[in-house]
């Protein structure tokens, strides 16, 4: 009974109290503090560590060397290979690759592109985006996507597939998320805005 009593002094409880918020304060802490770690650790490690440029390649050897592609899958009517070809659906070989010697196979194509980088047609914009002269371009590109983009290009470990990322139409190829900037021009693989254009 006497125990009980000194527990219901102000005095201890008020001791037991600051022991407490000490406690949990201390606990807080550390806890912060790993947190800081590993999300440093999760931001080195999103970095691509090796990334891939494509070489530019003479025409003439690009049928022989290579029998399987990735390509661009998704278009109706056009596909665009991981060499920079664009070609008709039906001019796809059974490796993936289009067709070199197809009359309508174009290399490097930018047909639908304006000069700020963006393309009336998704594989038009992955072949312009392809060309080995655009690499300082996507460099750039791939530096600031780095910081604001790490999630969407952490995954990322060469050209095509950053062209694929980029020439995808996104937030900033939008005006006010119900409308493209440029209908026309909507896929972009540089980070020059379009136009706002007037609907």
């Amino acid at each position: 009974m006497l125990a009980f009593k000194t527990f219901r002094r102000r005095w201890v409880l008020f001791l037991i109290l600051c022991l407490s918020f000490i406690y949990c304060l201390a606990s807080l802490y550390s806890q912060s503090k790993s947190m800081v770690v590993q999300d440093t650790d999760i931001r080195r490690s999103r970095m691509p560590k090796s990334f891939q440029w494509q070489a530019k390649v003479a025409e003439n050897n690009n049928s022989s060397r290579q029998n399987t592609c990735r390509n661009s899958v998704q278009g109706k009517a056009l596909i665009a290979d991981e060499r920079g070809y664009v070609c008709q659906r039906a001019d796809v070989q059974q490796g993936g690759c289009c067709h070199v010697y197809s009359p309508t196979t174009k290399h490097y194509a930018c047909d639908t592109c304006l000069l700020n980088g963006c393309c009336a047609i998704y594989e038009y914009c992955i072949s312009c985006c392809l060309d080995p002269e655009k690499r300082p371009l996507l460099e750039t590109v791939l530096g600031k996507a780095a910081v604001s983009f790490s999630l969407l290009y952490s995954s990322i470990s060469d050209h095509f597939e950053l062209c694929l990322a980029k020439c995808r139409t996104s937030s900033q190829s939008v005006h006010h998320e119900n409308s493209y900037r440029d209908p026309k021009a909507k896929h972009c693989y540089s980070d020059i805005l379009p136009d706002s254009r007037k609907l």
